[in-house]
């Protein structure tokens, strides 16, 4: 990543975490040759504004012995800032059109769609409103028109959702639905079918959905139904999904 790529995660990332903090908490603690954003109690938490590919590797080793959780921002209403090129220039100031929503949580979540079932694994989403500020870098940015990302600033916590469980994870899915493909699934939800498709992945791997067979072309999937899992070294049984408890 480029110095200006941890330059835009590091403004939004700590104002994230200074509105996270609770009174007692600790920061920034070395825990198992990791490096912990939050320390609360016997919870570990981080903060990731983008690319949970990253610390794929940190949260599963991490989940295997303590409790985790991963704190995500979705933009739901975002300002563009553009700093003046010149001293003729002026600053602008404009509202994207562009709106986050809830589901948006999965273009990032298929890199760890297992966690979705760890027992020691949760995951809060904030739906927040920010400010982006862009500079002129030149014209030889063509793909941006010359302008660059130099900052993402926190505005406001609008709403926030934790998942924790199966139930939590099944409210994604619209009501209605015994079984479904994702086309159906992208129609319930008023989205695009590639994100339909992420979104029954992740939930499949996760353990929350089940496929049972085809429709046509298509996987049918439905909610999955009570199962024996392996955690560890002994069984459990689980409603409604393979999580341990």
């Amino acid at each position: 990543m480029s110095g200006i790529g941890l330059l835009n995660e590091k403004h939004l990332h700590a104002s994230l975490k200074q509105w996270y903090a609770r009174p007692g908490d600790r920061f920034e603690v070395p825990v198992d040759g990791f490096v912990i954003d939050i320390v609360r109690d016997d919870l570990l938490i981080e903060i990731q504004t983008r690319n949970f590919y990253a610390i794929k590797s940190k949260l599963t080793r991490l989940a295997h012995s303590r409790r985790v959780r991963l704190i995500y921002p979705i933009v739901h209403e975002k300002w563009i800032v553009r700093s003046a090129t010149n001293q003729r220039n002026r600053v602008t100031r404009r509202k994207s059109p562009k709106r986050g929503r809830w589901e948006d949580l999965f273009w990032e979540l298929v890199s760890i769609p297992r966690l979705l079932s760890h027992r020691n694994f949760s995951l809060e989403v904030l739906m927040i409103r920010e400010e982006e500020v862009r500079r002129y870098a030149g014209k030889r940015r063509l793909r941006s028109k010359g302008w660059v990302v130099e900052g993402r600033r926190l505005l406001e916590v609008l709403d926030r959702r934790l998942f924790k469980s199966p139930t939590d994870w099944r409210r994604f899915l619209p009501e209605g639905l015994e079984s479904f493909t994702t086309k159906e699934l992208a129609t319930g939800m008023d989205t695009g079918r590639e994100l339909a498709q992420k979104m029954a992945y992740c939930l499949r791997q996760g353990m929350v959905i089940e496929l049972i067979g085809k429709q046509g072309h298509a996987n049918l999937y439905r909610v999955a139904a009570q199962q024996t899992v392996t955690c560890g070294t002994s069984e459990q049984t689980a409603s409604g999904t393979g999580v341990c408890f």
